[in-house]
Formats: structure tokens, sequence, C-alpha cells
């Protein structure tokens, strides 16, 4: 049986990492159509040097994600303390409706954006991809910096205010600190949602301004070349030195003592 789940698990890594190895080795290969055998080849990466649109919609992809992740974080911190700390009226209503947000198809999401951002006004542009971004990713960081406030002894502010400590100051040097692992992990979180979004950047998106998710959707439509997969390479391992300076640093799940 141990043996049977070894290689399930196995499988489902096959499953899940064959095609991002497949496209980051294609990225090398000096074949447009990627003929074999195999010719190494960096070729792909000189050209995506002299391609302005993608370039361009990489960078607003990752300040666009940026920005997002800064202000999601911040405001979804701040909800999730009044929702953890604070009782009030209907505060388990706004906590079941982090959850639709989530749960809805972004087809939907976007289309109703769309509408209401013309009806209110807003329009489209990169104002109005912020607005969306932000919104979609502040759920993630109110559920993730929640939880992380399960952990989180309230005693402990109780015990450092009983010493003469300011309940602001009592946040701000007891709990944050041990918030600490979780706002990275939304942040994280919260950036990656954003630069992965591209229903809601494909509605609001106005043709001078546009984001990678979708430049690659209307290069694709053109005629696919591997300097796509280039960008998606250099994207690729951007995320995962992200995640491993996070788990460097963050170690989240590390409950040892550490005196």
């Amino acid at each position: 049986m141990r043996q049977l789940g070894r290689f399930y698990l196995i499988a489902i890594l096959l499953f899940l990492y064959t095609p991002i190895v497949v496209m980051m080795a294609m990225g090398f290969n000096a074949s447009p159509l990627y003929e074999l055998p195999f010719t190494f080849s960096t070729r792909w990466y000189e050209a995506l040097l002299s391609n302005q649109p993608l370039l361009k919609a990489g960078a607003n992809s990752i300040i666009i994600a940026l920005i997002t992740a800064v202000i999601a974080t911040t405001l979804g911190t701040m909800a999730s303390v009044a929702l953890s700390r604070r009782t009030f009226r209907g505060r388990s209503l706004l906590q079941i409706l982090l959850l639709p947000p989530i749960a809805i198809p972004w087809l939907i999401t976007g289309t109703a954006m769309l509408i209401f951002f013309y009806w209110s006004g807003i329009g489209r542009g990169m104002h109005a991809l912020l607005i969306g971004h932000v919104a979609l990713a502040i759920p993630y960081v109110v559920l993730v910096v929640g939880t992380g406030f399960k952990t989180v002894r309230a005693d402990l502010e109780e015990a450092a205010m009983s010493l003469g400590s300011t309940p602001v100051h009592a946040f701000f040097s007891v709990t944050l600190p041990l918030l600490y692992p979780s706002i990275l992990g939304a942040a994280l979180f919260a950036f990656a949602v954003s630069l992965d979004q591209f229903v809601i950047s494909y509605f609001l998106a106005t043709p001078g301004y546009t984001t990678l998710p979708v430049q690659i959707y209307s290069a694709i439509r053109k005629g696919f070349t591997p300097e796509i997969n280039a960008i998606s390479t250099l994207l690729l391992l951007g995320s995962m030195a992200a995640i491993l300076i996070f788990a460097r640093f963050a170690k989240p799940g590390d409950t040892r003592d550490k005196r």
C-alpha cells in the first residue's frame, strides 16, 4: 500500500511538472517548430530582448502585481485584524462574504467589473486593472492572515498591556512579528494572483496598456513563437526564487522552541 501511495504521488508530480519542464526546455531549442533532435540555442532569449510588446507587457504585469501585493496585503491584514480580534454585528456575514469572490468564475467577475466600471465612470486602463486585481486578491489575504491569527495567542497582547504597553504598541511589538510569516505568504499569494490574472486583465486593459497574460494570448492567436517560452521561464524562475526566499526566512510551520 505504501508503494502504491508513492507511485501515485510521483505520477501526480510528473503530471504537474512535465509540461513546465518541456516548456522551459523548448525555450532553448533552436527550432521554432519544436523539431527534434533537440539543438541547444539561446536565440529565443536574444529575440526576446528585441520583442518590445512582450517585454513591456511583462513589466506592466510585474508593476501591477507588486502594487497589488502591497495594497491588498495592507487592506487584507487590517480586515483580518478586525475580523479576528473584534466582535461586532455582521462579522459572521462579512466572513462568509469573503468566499464568493474566490468561488465565482472570473469570467462572471470580469464581466461584472467591466459593466460597473463603465457605469461608474472609472473606465478601463491601469487604474481599473489595479482596482480589479486588488479586489480579487484581498479575500485571499484575509484568509491567509486570518489563519495565522489562529496560531497567535490573544493573551500575549493582554500581558503586554498589563505591563504598561498601549494596545497599538502591543500589536506592533508582539502580534505583528508573530504574523510575519502569514503576512509575507499572503503578499506572495496576492502577487501570484495578480501576475497570473488573465480574465480581469483582458476585460479591463486598454489597447495601449496590457499585461503579459493578455499579450501572450494575443501572440498565440497570431502565431506562437518560443519567445513566449523564454519569458515564461524567466517569470517562473523569479516566482520560484520568491517562494524559496519565503521558505528560507519565514520557515512556515516551524513550531520549535528557538530559545
